[in-house]
């Protein structure tokens, strides 16, 4: 692809208002009789303002709508409506792998998020304070590892088959912004034989993944389930259309430098300047996103563009 800027980036000097007092609200259930569970949904706000912009945010592998409290409460704390789903492969949940649910529990994470686009109504209903707030033309979604895959899929992007037929299209045409926080890449011989044989859903095409997002890597994030390097978190940027933007995160592993809790034992790379360089960034990217004509993205970029000791690198096409 051509026609990408390159600049360097550290901690982003973007205008942005002072942040609100932000109210969560859990569980907000939601009835799915073929699920085998209710869905369980968490919703963060701040407490004031109207025509609240959305993000549904989907948790990576055992997570839960209590987990990435680093980027939700920022967001909601500057201005948009947050909410979590607790996805069946959720620790709190506790399924065995041999449920016969397990096998299809990627596409479950889809039906997730468009469970929740179906039923705003009720969730307005059953949080305090939030009733006539949201602003349904303007959703975004965002989600790390596996919940990066599961919102690429609300974005246009399918799974293969194993004879390397497009699946089934379920993207969704309210989602309007996407942010993908180490997206695993392509599969096939990509995958190493333990993924491919266990997880054959993870075996994307992006071509059709139309929707704008930012896609977020690190330059030392070395997944176990494939046989390439750090940059195969890079595929959904250069293997999709075009309307996209890639930030390369310098040193950063699979958290990110702590994006998924408060001092979360699992993270590896732990590095609050990082995180608050992607709090940053992905509110600014999707303000511009889903508001055209706010600058926020652009002026977050051009602040970036003479930084000396930069934390990664953005790339837009």
């Amino acid at each position: 692809m051509n026609n990408k800027s390159d600049m360097a980036l550290t901690d982003p000097d973007v205008t942005m208002g002072a942040p609100a007092p932000v109210v969560s609200v859990k569980p907000v259930v939601l009835s799915a009789p073929d699920r085998g569970e209710d869905l369980q949904v968490r919703v963060s706000m701040p407490v004031t303002g109207r025509q609240l912009p959305v993000i549904l945010f989907s948790h990576g592998f055992g997570g839960s709508l209590d987990s990435y409290a680093p980027l939700v409460d920022f967001w909601a704390a500057h201005g948009f409506v947050v909410i979590q789903p607790t996805h069946l492969d959720s620790r709190t949940l506790n399924i065995p792998s041999d449920d016969p649910r397990t096998p299809r529990i990627w596409r479950f994470r889809v039906e997730d998020l468009q469970r929740i686009l179906n039923q705003l109504d009720h969730i307005e209903a059953a949080v305090p304070g939030l009733s006539g707030r949201l602003d349904r033309s303007r959703i975004a979604v965002a989600g790390h590892s596996w919940g990066a895959q599961t919102v690429g899929m609300l974005m246009g992007a399918r799974v293969l088959d194993a004879e390397g037929g497009k699946g089934e299209d379920m993207s969704d045409a309210r989602v309007k912004a996407g942010v993908l926080l180490a997206a695993a890449g392509q599969g096939g011989s990509d995958l190493t034989p333990f993924a491919a044989e266990h997880f054959p859903f993870m075996n994307p095409s992006f071509a059709e993944m139309t929707t704008s997002a930012l896609v977020v890597a690190g330059d030392h994030d070395q997944s176990l389930l494939s046989v390439r390097g750090p940059d195969w978190f890079t595929d959904p940027y250069f293997l999709s259309p075009g309307g996209k933007s890639l930030l390369t995160l310098f040193g950063a592993e699979h958290s990110l430098g702590g994006i998924t809790g408060y001092n979360v034992t699992e993270t590896t790379d732990e590095n609050p300047a990082r995180v608050a360089l992607i709090q940053r960034l992905t509110w600014a990217y999707l303000r511009s996103a889903l508001y055209p004509e706010d600058p926020a993205w652009s002026a977050a970029c051009a602040a970036l563009m003479e930084t000396p000791n930069p934390l990664g690198r953005i790339e837009s096409q």
